[in-house]
């Protein structure tokens, strides 16, 4: 009988040690790690290694119509940081399932460089968005944006204003 309780003591305790484990490797948590890392230390610190340690080497982003490279989406990441040398990403939300992690935010910055096509302004703006990404392994593999593009536009005087 003593033998009985025993085993199931020690049963319940690797189970118990298990399901800790288990919550502590959560798929979801580490893929939302991964998005954090690319808007709080890739974009916002403008850490380009990280941003290709995260990225898969096939990886491929969605925006619009148009699907690019790793190396046409990090030329596009580091225009936007020319055009806005101040430029900050703050998550706002973050939903994660399977592999797949969306991430709403909002950038702000002020224009004060030339970048992706845009001249500087000088004129602060704020923009909201939102980036879906895949990831597999630790690693992003495939990217959809969408953001407020005319809103930003607006916002620099390059777009005819709201009526």
């Amino acid at each position: 009988m003593r033998k009985n309780r025993w085993s199931a003591l020690v049963l319940g305790f690797i189970l118990l040690l298990s399901l800790s484990s288990a919550a502590k490797t959560n798929p979801l948590e580490a893929n939302k790690a991964v998005a954090r890392k690319l808007f709080e230390v890739a974009l916002n610190q403008d850490n380009w290694d990280v941003y290709n340690e995260i990225h898969s080497k096939d990886f491929v982003a969605h925006a619009g119509k148009r699907s690019v490279t790793l190396a046409e989406d990090l030329q596009s990441a580091q225009g936007w940081r020319q055009a806005f040398p101040d430029g900050k990403y703050t998550i706002d939300q973050m939903i994660a399932e399977g592999e797949m992690v969306m991430v709403r935010w909002t950038g702000r910055g002020t224009n004060t460089g030339e970048g992706n096509g845009l001249p500087a302004t000088g004129k602060p703006i704020e923009v909201t968005g939102i980036t879906v990404l895949h990831i597999v392994g630790g690693k992003i593999v495939e990217e959809w944006n969408e953001n407020d593009m005319l809103g930003l536009l607006r916002q620099l005087g390059l777009a005819p204003a709201r009526q």
